[in-house]
């Protein structure tokens, strides 16, 4: 039986395209353990799937000055010593990694350890994490056609992100009965990821009431980030965050307003659920969403409004717009071709292994 060490954290988009893989993994007979923090959302998401979880130091990668940089680097040497014990210990065939700042010491370990390593890159360009740790690995599949060009001469493959099968079952009807909506008016949901988004939560709220004239709403706003105070509002209903249901309110949704984190805007492709995309700001990120988000805009899979040019106009506009273009929207994203992502990533692995015995 082939052993394979998963890792990835820090926000949920850098664990749920691994466990999109682990149905087939364990179909293929692998044994599959996970290397992340202790304090992160991956713990509870690994553990809920039942795969055995270790916990490693990390420190935070950052690109600009700031005093936790020097406390960091012991954490991340902490993490990279704890690694190579775990690695030592789990022996695998390979190791699988997505991404997020507890990766980059567990790759590094599995290098000095001669363990074959195969990084994924869900960004249109890669980020500090897999930028680092790219020269260590065998070879890189990514998610946007255009990512192959920043990788330079380095082994890789075009794969699209890997999909949770689950998110392909969901039921509208179960949707309705988890939010209660039974209106005619279509269903918009907002999202802004794991963590939440300020920007999208206040949008939404300072707008309701014009939403709410052509919208239901369902609005996952991120935990702690419920206003009580809206529960008065008919066709209006909040989650912090959620798992099992997401399924059946994607299902549910006929439009979507989200940030451009990779998972998300794959899944809403894998979906075919039109999408307006309010990326995060260059001024709080490297700018890897506004290069998503125009990636799928060109496409025809999404319509984009950046922070900056938001409105209120703006946004009852584009929204009515993407209702009436519905059916060609949807038309483009279903001669996508992004439905064996994970066989083709699974493949990968199992070539990589054969290749390093």
């Amino acid at each position: 039986m082939a052993k394979i060490v998963l890792t990835g954290g820090g926000t949920a988009g850098h664990v749920t395209p691994n466990l999109a893989l682990v149905p087939e993994l364990i179909k293929r007979g692998f044994e599959i353990s996970y290397i992340g923090r202790n304090e992160g959302i991956e713990k509870q998401l690994v553990e809920e799937a039942c795969i055995p979880y270790y916990s490693i130091s990390a420190g935070k990668l950052r690109r600009y000055a700031d005093p936790k940089n020097v406390t960091d680097i012991f954490r991340i040497l902490k993490g990279f010593t704890q690694a190579i014990s775990l690695l030592k210990r789990l022996s695998p065939d390979v190791v699988f990694s997505k991404g997020g700042f507890v990766t980059a010491p567990a790759v590094w370990a599995a290098r000095l350890c001669k363990i074959p390593v195969i990084v994924h890159e869900s960004d249109l360009t890669p980020g500090l994490a897999n930028k680092l740790s790219i020269p260590f690995a065998d070879c890189v599949c990514y998610s946007f056609p255009e990512t192959g060009k920043f990788l330079g001469k380095k082994k890789s493959f075009f794969t699209g992100l890997p999909i949770r099968p689950e998110l392909l079952k969901g039921s509208a009807e179960k949707g309705r009965q988890i939010t209660g909506l039974e209106g005619s008016l279509p269903v918009l949901l907002v999202i802004g990821g794991s963590q939440g988004s300020k920007f999208l939560n206040d949008l939404t709220r300072e707008n309701l009431v014009k939403l709410l004239a052509k919208f239901q709403i369902c609005h996952i706003c991120g935990k702690g980030n419920i206003d009580p105070s809206l529960k008065r509002y008919k066709g209006y209903v909040q989650f912090e965050y959620v798992t099992h249901e997401l399924p059946h309110l994607y299902a549910l949704a006929d439009v979507v307003i989200s940030r451009a984190g990779a998972t998300t805007i794959f899944e809403l492709l894998a979906l075919n659920k039109p999408n307006l995309l309010v990326p995060l700001s260059r001024n709080a990120s490297r700018g890897d969403q506004i290069l998503n988000a125009e990636s799928f805009r060109k496409q025809g899979f999404s319509s984009v409004v950046e922070e900056e040019d938001m409105s209120s106009e703006i946004l009852m506009e584009t929204l009515l717009d993407i209702l009436k273009k519905r059916e060609e929207i949807v038309k483009n994203m279903k001669q996508a071709d992004i439905t064996n992502s994970t066989i083709k990533v699974a493949d990968i692995i199992e070539r990589t292994i054969k290749e390093n015995v």
